[in-house]
């Protein structure tokens, strides 16, 4: 699986519980919120201002090293 900024945070989280802990340490620690069934990741980044390539990479990086 690829993780992408246009999936939602709740899509993200439901595909791999494990994706919520890189979430809530880059500073995005509103996952139960109602936005976050609704946003997309680029959206929740923005807001917190994350960078999104990097945050995309990082949970990518995580899932490619789950399947090795």
């Amino acid at each position: 699986m690829q993780v992408n900024k246009d999936m939602t945070i709740a899509d993200i989280i439901h595909a791999d519980r494990g994706i919520a802990d890189i979430l809530m340490a880059s500073g995005m620690h509103c996952l139960g919120c109602v936005m976050a069934h609704g946003e997309d990741l680029g959206q929740a980044c923005a807001v917190h201002d994350i960078d999104a390539d990097e945050l995309v990479a990082q949970i990518n990086e995580y899932l490619a090293a789950k399947d090795a």
